[in-house]
């Protein structure tokens, strides 16, 4: 009696058919892949494939496949569905501790920030800390108004004492609120005759422009009168010729 097998792989082999008779065993099945498809690298160490059913635990190398078949009295089954897959090497262990580790790590850089939450009433907490933060300014709001007034009132003393308006506080500068006169005569009558004379010197100026232009319009009036008068003469003098 032979049985067929089905041999699902992985990529680029396809699946796999084969049929052999059922006394042959699992340790066989290597050798008689490798004949009929030489492509597959069965004994390659690089590779390391190895068969394996779809379910349960890889059977030894001396069991025959008769005994890997379906048991059913009444249907007897002649198929058998094997995958090959390349081995996968254990490793020592200790990686859940690992990600426990990660996680304690990455729970400890949450941050606490709850202000998108909601309470028992619906409101959210961002919107409850705010009203507390603005609460808490307009109880404190107569103090700051004091504050300001104070430092106001200590810049307006500092100021005075200062400029002298003040003579209470001390103060240890000058003061600069006094006036002080000149008496310097001759720089008085100096700077008085410097600017009369630029007075004088501007009039003079002005004057002499104005009387200027008197003179250039007059001179340009005096040819066009020559003309009119020339021109009258002739027109009377040309009929006494004429008679």
């Amino acid at each position: 009696m032979s049985t067929s097998i089905i041999i699902s792989t992985f990529s680029p082999f396809p699946t796999l058919a084969l049929s052999v008779p059922s006394l042959t065993s699992f340790a066989d099945l290597y050798d008689l892949l490798a004949d009929r498809y030489p492509s597959l690298p069965l004994h390659s160490n690089a590779a390391d494939l190895v068969l394996s059913p779809t379910s349960g635990p890889i059977p030894q190398p001396h069991t025959l496949l008769s005994t890997l078949l379906p048991h059913d009295h009444d249907h007897p089954h002649s198929f058998l569905s094997l995958r090959l897959v390349p081995r996968l090497r254990g490793g020592k262990g200790g990686f859940g501790s690992q990600l426990r580790a990660a996680g304690g790590r990455m729970s400890s850089q949450k941050t606490s920030n709850n202000d998108s939450c909601r309470d028992l009433s619906g409101r959210r907490l961002s919107t409850i800390k705010e009203a507390k933060k603005l609460a808490e300014y307009i109880e404190t709001e107569p103090l700051r108004k004091k504050a300001q007034q104070d430092a106001q009132k200590a810049k307006l003393e500092a100021l005075e004492r200062k400029l002298g308006i003040s003579a209470d506080g001390p103060s240890s500068s000058p003061i600069a609120g006094k006036k002080h006169r000149l008496e310097d005569n001759e720089y008085i009558e100096q700077s008085r005759e410097i600017v009369d004379n630029v007075k004088s010197a501007v009039s003079a100026g002005m004057i002499k422009k104005k009387k200027k232009a008197k003179t250039t319009h007059s001179l340009r009036a005096v040819p066009v009168a020559t003309n009119d008068a020339s021109d009258s003469a002739s027109s009377t003098a040309m009929p006494t010729a004429a008679a």
